[in-house]
């Protein structure tokens, strides 16, 4: 059974009464009130209830009742509902909770499913602004639909502030697997974010042109201030996405560049080493004509040679910092 978290009656911008969910559409039918109610996890006889009071869709209820669509705004005559989706992390993932809006003349209806921050919080700031709240059923949907866009600030913020950890991280030490799977798992958190964030802005656009009886035009800047804080949010997420993918590429370049000192320093050795190979490889094929061979101070010549000339080698390795 689905929880009523709160249901009132509203006249003036003032909460004249607290009702019960049979009572909506009597209160509704009242001239200047408006009522309000909040579920949580709502089922279907509740759902049905509200839908047989206020006349609400059958299209509408389909979707509240197959939950899981996307963010999207739709218009039923002089009614509308929408369907928003709130982040949360839970044990490390990243999971959203939706919440489902119906709206019309006299009505505000909100369906919560899952442990998102609740809308008490909304429902206080609202009963606390009068005069704001004299609008009616737009000023309730803009308080809603401004909380579940804020839900969004905390969580990237949060996950900006692991990129540029992340970033240090791979200036400090060489990337390891569970480095990439970091930044591979945030990449696909912040392409999840995306996916829902960026039918927030088409919501916005639409309301700020709906011409309902129960939008004031004197609303729409409000409509227009969340379009602004979600075109902000979406700048963010791209900019985090370019500071992952920047993450992994700097990774592979400062591993290349390991690499290719590594590889510089056997070749260097590796120059070193064949000059006295080479030597000891020519007095190693046994000419029977090499007049060093009879000389007495042949062998100290020789030593003398490899010597400078691995000595040269290596001097002339360093100056080109290869060793």
């Amino acid at each position: 059974m689905g929880q009523v978290v709160a249901a009132a009656a509203y006249h003036q911008g003032r909460k004249v009464a607290d009702i019960r969910l049979e009572e909506g559409s009597q209160w509704a039918a009242q001239p200047g009130h408006m009522v309000w109610i909040g579920l949580r996890d709502p089922d279907g006889s509740q759902l049905h209830c509200l839908q047989q009071q206020f006349n609400l869709h059958e299209l509408a209820m389909e979707d509240a009742l197959a939950q899981h669509t996307r963010p999207k705004l739709e218009t039923f005559g002089d009614a509308l509902f929408m369907v928003l989706y709130s982040p949360i992390r839970q044990d490390g993932r990243l999971l959203f909770v939706e919440t489902q809006l119906f709206a019309g003349k006299g009505y505000v209806i909100s369906a919560r499913y899952g442990d998102s921050a609740p809308y008490s919080a909304v429902r206080q700031r609202c009963e606390a602004r009068p005069l704001l709240l004299t609008h009616g059923e737009d000023f309730v949907l803009y308080a809603l639909l401004s909380f579940v866009i804020e839900n969004y600030r905390p969580l990237l913020d949060s996950m900006f502030g692991e990129l540029q950890e992340i970033e240090q991280t791979v200036l400090d030490r060489p990337l390891r697997p569970v480095d990439v799977e970091r930044i591979s798992s945030l990449r696909s958190d912040l392409l999840r974010l995306r996916r829902q964030i960026a039918p927030m802005a088409e919501i916005c656009s639409e309301l700020q042109q709906l011409d309902f009886p129960f939008i004031d035009k004197h609303m729409r800047p409000y409509f227009r201030d969340i379009a602004i804080h979600v075109a902000r949010l979406q700048e963010d997420l791209t900019g985090q996405r370019e500071m992952a993918d920047h993450a992994i590429e700097i990774g592979l370049l400062l591993e290349s560049s390991r690499q290719s000192v590594v590889q510089r320093k056997f070749a260097a050795w590796a120059a070193i080493l064949a000059f006295p190979t080479a030597i000891a490889g020519i007095y190693g094929m046994n000419f029977q004509n090499m007049p060093e061979l009879g000389w007495r101070y042949g062998y100290f010549a020789v030593l003398a040679v490899v010597v400078l000339g691995c000595g040269g080698l290596y001097a002339n390795f360093k100056r080109m910092k290869w060793l």
